[in-house]
């Protein structure tokens, strides 16, 4: 990733400096995990002092609950958006599935540092977090048990198939590179079918666009 990047990844946030270091820390992060990064590490990826760093942030745990908070809150946004859009539980379901696959592939490194450095935020910070992701599951959990009650969808707990459904997605920050075979955009529409499948949604309701 480039420091151009930035302010697409973090539009809302002020000033340009503070961004550059929540881009500087995502690849430290990324690239040694959290514990093994100092600010010293951070500050000079960002080409600034370390003292610079605390002018934005008060330590390198605040650093990453901003990466952290930041990446719920753009996938939480991902998910509220289909389910204004669409009614239909099938639908939903594969369009959430599309877009949360292609956002970890398309910012896999911020995802990573986002989705498996989490037991390194502390206490209260690590809540504020975790309630994101509740609300997360809490929304797919909905579309699934929903779909289940129209009888489209075949699943015995929708808690445990909604866990499941967004693992697949969060796991694909793991792996995902620029080499992959296929584009996020294309890796989502396909883990959309997959999804459909696995909650065993009827074949004819599969068809993707």
């Amino acid at each position: 990733m480039t420091m151009s990047l930035s302010a697409e990844l973090w539009p809302d946030v002020q000033p340009e400096t503070a961004r550059r270091l929540m881009l500087a820390g995502v690849e430290a992060f990324a690239q040694r995990g959290y514990h093994a990064t100092t600010t010293r590490d951070i500050a000079g990826a960002a080409g600034m002092s370390p003292a610079a760093l605390y002018v934005h942030f008060p330590s390198k745990a605040a650093l990453l609950f901003a990466i952290s908070r930041y990446g719920h809150e753009q996938t939480l946004a991902l998910v509220e958006n289909v389910v204004a859009k669409e009614a239909d539980p099938v639908a939903r379901i594969r369009l959430i599935v599309e877009d949360f696959v292609a956002w970890h592939a398309r910012r896999h490194t911020v995802a990573r540092v986002v989705q498996y450095e989490l037991q390194a935020l502390p206490e209260e910070e690590f809540e504020v977090v975790a309630e994101l992701r509740r609300r997360i599951e809490r929304i797919v959990r909905e579309v699934i048990a929903a779909g289940a009650a129209d009888g489209v969808f075949t699943v015995a707990d929708p808690h445990i198939a909604a866990r499941a459904v967004l693992s697949l997605g969060v796991d694909v920050a793991r792996w995902y590179s620029e080499r992959a075979r296929q584009t996020p955009t294309a890796l989502g529409k396909e883990y959309g079918s997959l999804v459909l499948r696995m909650l065993g949604a009827p074949a004819e309701t599969q068809v993707t666009d």
